[in-house]
């Protein structure tokens, strides 16, 4: 990115109630840092009190940025998300700040670290032509095929998953160029490509992260979260439109419209938030193996600030 020197970054990542939001402020605050949001639902102006978005005190302890950037009449993507994150990035290194990303959304970390490799489509009776192989050989003899054209995509994929060396196949015969190498040139656009990026992820037990969810549910409540949706439902947005399918946005509509007691539709809400907060901590688990993963917010510092 032209810089002369190493430049830091700060990834915080945890799932929804683990404290993540506090660990970034305190990091911000003692490194002059920037808090960066990696949160997909964070973005929509519209859902302030539903993803306990930073309060206005928050913002004026230290610089936030991407939060409540979007109408809720639109729908990011990674892609999107990835462009606008990767440009402020810059500009905080550009005024001598230190990034601090921090967020649940687990698909943002991965692209912002690996990039979005640009893999081209492949065509259709190229991609027939593996498939029927698929049928008729089995993943293991189509595998032994990989291992000899495309040893370093064959090492990172099973043999029995058929798949994933079927779509390895089809694109090194679209673009003579493994998966591996594909990915490889999409890391090294990554803006954090020549930085030194510090890592944690939080993941509190799961009994207290549930009690979390469920307090944070009641607290929201009391904050306004019935009129977010009210005036959420005024503007007649497209149900599939992601800030109307955003937690606690369905059930509390489902109650204005009378057809839940308030009672089930909180009940309902706290249910999904810690079923969202259980695949948060799968995807942690499964995708982030290599980031260091810590209880508590004190053990999260430790790791950032040592």
């Amino acid at each position: 990115m032209g810089n002369t020197r190493l430049e830091t970054a700060i990834l915080i990542a945890g799932p929804t109630a683990s404290g993540k939001s506090a660990v970034a402020m305190d990091v911000a605050e003692r490194l002059n840092g920037v808090v960066i949001n990696a949160d997909a639902m964070q973005l929509y102006a519209d859902l302030n009190v539903l993803t306990s978005r930073p309060s206005r005190a928050d913002e004026a302890r230290v610089p936030h940025r991407l939060f409540g950037c979007a109408p809720a009449a639109e729908a990011w993507s990674a892609g999107r998300w990835l462009e606008a994150a990767s440009a402020e990035i810059s500009a905080t290194w550009q005024a001598g700040k230190v990034p601090v990303i921090a967020g649940g959304t687990g698909l943002y970390f991965k692209v912002l670290e690996e990039g979005l490799s640009p893999v081209p489509a492949v065509p259709d009776d190229i991609r027939d032509h593996w498939r029927e192989r698929l049928q008729r050989e089995g993943a293991c003899t189509l595998h032994a095929e990989l291992a000899r054209t495309a040893p370093d995509d064959a090492a990172r994929i099973e043999a029995a998953d058929g798949q994933r060396v079927v779509r390895a196949l089809e694109v090194l015969q679209a673009t003579g160029k493994q998966l591996f190498d594909h990915f490889a040139a999409a890391r090294q656009t990554s803006v954090l490509a020549n930085a030194e990026v510090r890592r944690v992820a939080l993941m509190p037990p799961r009994e207290d992260l549930y009690r979390s969810c469920d307090a944070r549910f009641e607290v929201m409540l009391e904050c306004g979260a019935m009129g977010e949706v009210e005036r959420l439902l005024t503007q007649r947005l497209a149900p599939d439109l992601p800030a109307m399918k955003a937690i606690g946005v369905p059930a509390l509509a489902a109650h204005l419209a009378d057809e839940v007691p308030l009672k089930d539709a909180v009940g309902l809400a706290q249910k999904q938030t810690r079923n969202y907060a259980k695949r948060q901590m799968t995807w942690i688990r499964n995708q982030m193996t290599d980031w260091p993963k810590v209880d508590t917010p004190e053990q999260a510092l430790e790791v950032l600030l040592t």
